[in-house]
């Protein structure tokens, strides 16, 4: 399965992709042949620790790479009545009679503790293309859904604000 991602997800991840090959790499090798020679390497912490972070380093590199090379660019641009990507919407939860506010964006870009949501998660996936007034159903699992009302659309754009997940 391919992410779908912004221009400015991509960008985003070059820039990592960039700095932690040209800039974080070369400080980690160095970080590795100081600390072998400290002597023993069996009980060498700061060794260990070392090849640990250089490890941890790679490892993304390839996330990044991997992730570039198979995404899917998808266009942020809706309809003004419509809710879409980078949008903030509030709406209506009939189960719980209260109303609450989200953000949507992309998968790479959620933050479920600032109430920024993924457009595949169920409740993003309910409020994508609807308008002030719908009510949509948000499946949960198999047994478990609730309805949702529609009521404020404010527009927002892919305006590089939000972060990239870091793992």
């Amino acid at each position: 399965m391919y992410d779908e991602l912004t221009p400015i997800d991509i960008k985003k991840m070059q820039d990592e992709l960039d700095y932690r090959i040209s800039v974080l790499r070369p400080k980690i090798i160095e970080e590795v042949k100081f600390t072998r020679s400290f002597g023993d390497l069996s009980e060498n912490f700061e060794y260990h620790a070392a090849k640990r972070e250089r490890g941890k380093n790679e490892s993304r590199i390839r996330y990044l790479r991997n992730m570039i090379k198979t995404a899917v660019i998808i266009d942020t641009k809706s309809d003004d009545d419509v809710v879409g990507l980078f949008d903030t919407v509030t709406f209506y939860v009939e189960e719980d009679d209260c109303e609450e506010t989200v953000r949507l964006a992309t998968s790479l870009r959620r933050d479920p503790f600032q109430n920024i949501i993924s457009k595949e998660s169920p409740l993003g996936s309910a409020l994508m293309g609807k308008k002030v007034g719908d009510r949509a159903e948000v499946k949960v699992s198999a047994e478990y859904s609730y309805y949702i009302v529609i009521r404020k659309i404010e527009k927002g754009t892919d305006d590089d604000s939000l972060e990239i997940r870091k793992y």
